[in-house]
């Protein structure tokens, strides 16, 4: 569900990502897929900044949660070893695209738009929710209740997507638009509300429920979760090692490994019962 990155100081990065995503989309047909040598290493991305599915360890190096744990498990099935490397969330899916990563594992949403360009195993499911200071913060109950508010969000998510949708249609019906803030990660979007540059904060239901549960009664998800959709193991377009991560993940699932990865980390009630390639819902 993934989106976020600064504002207009950093406007050449943001569109330098697009530029690298647009031209990964219109040599997806034609580039030769990586296929990792047996027995190599798995190079997997992931945007560190989003607990408790990914972030850095007390050590300041290990990335740690539920995805680093579900590609080491992925691994072991395979006989690789496996390397998690912190990196952007918007860089990842142009990585893969260039042969630069084998896996992407950072709370992707499987969407139609972003099978253009790679391909996704399906691991989990999960919604966007609000969160707001716990103290003095608006209350929001869905989309249409950020007219007037602003929202500070990761650049490259979903939920940047969905304010920014927002923003149109609340000015459409004679309503006050929506401010949207984009940062270069979750984290920086959680220091935007502390501040008091932005109201609200929108994140994956278990990230919003962490980042509330972590943040010593500052923070509280307001309103239900909408949105819910399959998480994806992001692969290069056409590569031959979706069909081996597939059958790793459906495997890890009927040993009761991957519930109880879920588990330690809490978020157990995203669980699904049949990965798939590409299940994008929309």
């Amino acid at each position: 569900m993934r989106c976020s990155k600064d504002s207009l100081l950093q406007a050449a990065a943001a569109v330098a990502a697009v530029a690298l995503v647009l031209a990964a989309t219109a040599t997806a047909g034609r580039a030769t897929p990586r296929t990792p040598l047996a027995g190599g290493t798995l190079t997997v991305a992931a945007d560190a900044t989003y607990a408790p599915n990914e972030f850095v360890a007390s050590n300041g190096r290990t990335v740690v949660g539920m995805d680093p744990d579900l590609a080491a498990a992925i691994g072991k099935v395979l006989h690789r070893n496996v390397r998690v490397v912190n990196a952007t969330f918007d860089t990842i899916i142009p990585g893969l695209a260039s042969g630069k990563y084998d896996l992407g594992m950072s709370s992707f949403t499987d969407t139609k738009a972003r099978e253009k360009v790679v391909d996704f195993v399906t691991y989990f499911s999960a919604g966007t929710s609000f969160y707001v200071k716990a103290s003095g913060g608006p209350t929001i109950g869905s989309l249409a209740d950020l007219c007037g508010h602003s929202v500070a969000v990761e650049r490259g998510t979903t939920q940047a997507t969905d304010a920014t949708a927002q923003d149109k249609k609340c000015k459409a019906a004679g309503n006050p638009g929506v401010k949207v803030s984009v940062f270069p990660d979750q984290n920086s979007a959680n220091l935007a509300l502390v501040s008091g540059r932005g109201e609200v904060g929108m994140a994956d239901s278990p990230v919003a429920a962490y980042i509330a549960k972590k943040s010593h009664g500052q923070f509280e998800v307001t309103g239900k979760a909408y949105g819910t959709a399959p998480y994806g193991i992001a692969i290069q377009k056409g590569s031959p090692l979706t069909k081996q991560v597939l059958g790793a993940m459906r495997k890890l699932v009927a040993n009761g490994t991957y519930k109880a990865i879920l588990t330690k980390w809490g978020v157990q009630q995203g669980a699904i019962s049949k990965p798939v390639v590409n299940g994008a819902t929309s």
